[in-house]
């Protein structure tokens, strides 16, 4: 038993020393980032900027679709921030699937606050496959004036300059699909959002960050931008009807025609509005089950982000060795620190759940657990089965540039 015991304390403080690497790393990844986004070279709409190869044009006009369900905390605040945007020409497209949804209200104050906006409403029921977000989108699509989309989902806040980062990222050679980093806005100081708040900035923004440093061009349903074309040569949206990871299969069709996927030098927030624990873990548990299905083993190697669970198990393991102790304590204040380190760069400052992470992390880890099996979910009213996408394979013919 004690060789057994050893031998698990020594494997669990290998993987927490690689969790606070991990941790260390992605905070200065995101430092990085805030840094780019900061000296980032816009377009300017009055000189020409090459879109395509061989075709010069000015910035182009954007059509933003935005589906919309219920009336969110913070969700007028959100709306508003796109409303606001410096660009030159855009259309703003909100849907939504029933006559009564509050969401209405909204969309016509800021129609009557920005009379200068192109903004349209669609209200539409009908139905397209699984997923009632992109069954929305499928609806709104025909009201979509220009040929550069940015679908992006109804609780994300923007800056002024947003669009024109997706538009400058965009008309990059070889980009086909441009999304955003986003983190977590607590739409109070209620612990429970404080709580799934830092499971978005501690752990999923420094995943994203050091996998794009592996490699991996993942895209996040936050942002998703790409032209008409590209969606139509990819399948379009009824390609997605029947997915609930519907972010990662078009990243997927989008990597197998042959085009990259870039993330914007803009930060995004989203807002985390659970009102309780019980929801809180709800959502996590369907964004675990999500991940795990359509990533297994990048969702399992992500363990690793948990160090304080970890170094927790060492101090289990070999309680009351006080070496135990200190480490512990030791992976604690690096955690700490990194998170600090991530919330400047994100504008906000939370010390005290700094003194839960032990607790964050158990959790986190419970989470992981319950995610391993089962493949229903339940999404705004509506249960979903998950089913692993069958793989994507390129086209005879990749998408060349102006096709």
């Amino acid at each position: 038993m004690t060789l057994v015991l050893n031998w698990l304390g020594y494997a669990s403080a290998g993987i927490a020393l690689c969790g606070c690497a991990q941790s260390a790393i992605g905070a200065g990844l995101i430092a990085a980032f805030r840094r780019q986004e900061k000296s980032a070279v816009r377009l300017d709409a009055r000189q020409p900027t090459r879109i395509e190869a061989n075709t010069t044009q000015i910035l182009p006009p954007v059509t933003v679709l935005k589906p919309l369900h219920g009336d969110e905390p913070m969700l007028e605040q959100a709306l508003r921030s796109f409303c606001e945007q410096d660009y030159p020409r855009f259309q703003l497209v909100f849907g939504v699937q029933r006559k009564s949804d509050p969401a209405i209200a909204i969309v016509q104050r800021l129609i009557q606050d920005y009379p200068e906006r192109d903004i349209s409403l669609v209200i539409d029921d009908t139905a397209h496959g699984t997923n009632r977000k992109v069954a929305n989108l499928i609806n709104m699509y025909p009201r979509a004036k220009h040929d550069v989309l940015v679908i992006s989902d109804s609780d994300i806040h923007v800056q002024r300059g947003y669009l024109r980062d997706i538009a400058t990222t965009l008309a990059r050679p070889g980009v086909g699909l441009v999304t955003t980093l986003y983190a977590g806005l607590p739409a109070s100081k209620a612990l429970v959002r404080e709580f799934a708040a830092s499971q978005i900035n501690h752990n999923f923004m420094p995943g994203v960050m050091m996998s794009r440093l592996l490699g991996r061009q993942d895209c996040l349903g936050a942002t998703m931008a790409l032209t008409r074309r590209l969606l139509e040569r990819v399948g379009g949206l009824a390609a997605l009807a029947d997915h609930v990871a519907d972010d990662a299969i078009l990243g997927q069709l989008v990597r197998a025609h042959g085009q990259e996927i870039a993330l914007a030098p803009c930060m995004t927030w989203t807002t985390v509005a659970e009102p309780s624990a019980g929801h809180m873990i709800e959502h996590e548990l369907r964004w675990g089950r999500t991940v795990k299905n359509v990533e297994p083993v990048g969702y399992g190697l992500s363990a690793i982000q948990l160090p304080l669970f970890w170094s927790s198990v060492v101090l289990a393991c070999f309680w009351p060795a006080r070496g135990a102790l200190w480490f512990f304590l030791g992976v604690w204040a690096i955690r700490s620190l990194a998170a600090m380190a991530i919330d400047r760069n994100v504008g906000r400052l939370s010390p005290a759940l700094y003194a839960l992470f032990p607790l964050r992390e158990w959790l986190s880890a419970a989470i992981m657990v319950g995610s391993a099996r089962g493949k229903r979910v339940a999404w705004r009213g509506q249960t979903l089965h998950i089913r692993r996408a069958a793989p994507i394979t390129p086209p005879i013919q990749p998408v060349e540039p102006g096709d």
